[in-house]
């Protein structure tokens, strides 16, 4: 495979879309090597460290910004930090999807810390698909890091989505919400041999009426170690809700920690965690359908995790 169709390989796999259809920045390696903005968004780079600052205008709706980064060597611990600053009345949606291929016995690191700063009236739409590739010892890692400030009357629907090949992440989200705001997350992802994946969320409701819910959905398959820490925190009437649902399979290990915490006795707080393995029925159901055991397992996560 050439550099050229390694690139598009992996561009595929963490982009729903063709990026050159919007407003991208494409890094590679630790550079940025490709870049297209509008009268509506403007994408600068940073002076003082690795990184861009995206600016949307106000009132702008329809927009999607593309901002892939590919790993496509070994040795690679990339640090990049993108600030968001979205005005008033936008309807936007931002996809950041990350892809390491490494075959090589050295190790290779993306660590994009992402801040999204969103006036009263917005809506954003982020997507954020990590993916690894590659047959070697070198490790593919991954430690994002994304904070969102939302102002009255905002919202924001996050997408986290880590299905394949990444050997280690830990990610951190941290929401600040005002008054009438909503942040909404949905969380999948899949580890499987000796891989390790850490969720940590960190969200305050700090206006009236602000609310959250964030859903975690995860498998860990094979020797493969999962831990989901999530805090949300009350400080007046609001609403937030945790779910958290995983399956384990042969010896995995998975630790939830849901926490609540209220400030105001009109902030009403929900947890829910479960973890198990798939159900007996379930097996013997698709077992008479005659699939193996393998095939019904991979169509009950499959379907688990759609």
């Amino acid at each position: 495979m050439t550099n050229n169709e390694l690139q598009n390989y992996m561009l595929q796999q963490i982009l729903d879309s063709n990026y050159h259809n919007g407003v991208y920045n494409l890094r590679v390696d630790g550079v940025s090597i490709d870049r297209q903005d509008n009268k509506y968004v403007k994408i600068i780079q940073k002076k003082d460290k690795q990184g861009i600052d995206i600016f949307v205008k106000a009132n702008t709706k329809k927009q999607t910004i593309y901002i892939p980064v590919l790993i496509l060597s070994g040795g690679i611990n990339d640090l990049v930090y993108n600030d968001f600053h979205i005005e008033s009345n936008c309807e936007v949606v931002i996809v950041a999807g990350c892809g390491i291929h490494n075959h090589t016995d050295h190790n290779s690191e993306h660590n994009g810390i992402h801040t999204f700063y969103i006036d009263k009236n917005s809506k954003v739409t982020y997507i954020e698909k990590h993916f690894g590739h590659g047959e070697n010892i070198g490790k593919k890692n991954l430690s994002p890091v994304t904070s969102v400030y939302l102002g009255e009357n905002s919202t924001m629907n996050m997408s986290s989505i880590q299905m394949e090949g990444v050997d280690y992440a830990v990610r951190l989200t941290k929401a600040e919400l005002q008054k009438k705001s909503t942040f909404v997350v949905k969380e999948k992802i899949l580890t499987q041999h000796y891989q390790f994946a850490d969720s940590i969320f960190d969200v305050v409701l700090q206006g009236e009426d602000a609310s959250t819910k964030i859903q975690s959905r995860a498998v860990a398959k094979d020797n493969s170690k999962q831990e989901f820490h999530s805090n949300v925190v009350g400080q007046c009437k609001s609403f937030g809700h945790i779910e958290c649902d995983a399956i384990i399979t042969d010896k995995a290990n998975i630790i939830a920690i849901p926490q609540i915490q209220a400030l105001d006795t009109d902030a009403r707080l929900i947890h829910e965690a479960s973890i198990g393995k798939i159900a007996g029925e379930q097996l013997n159901k698709l077992l008479t359908l005659g699939l193996d055991e393998k095939q019904a397992e991979d169509f009950i996560i499959k379907g688990f995790l759609s």
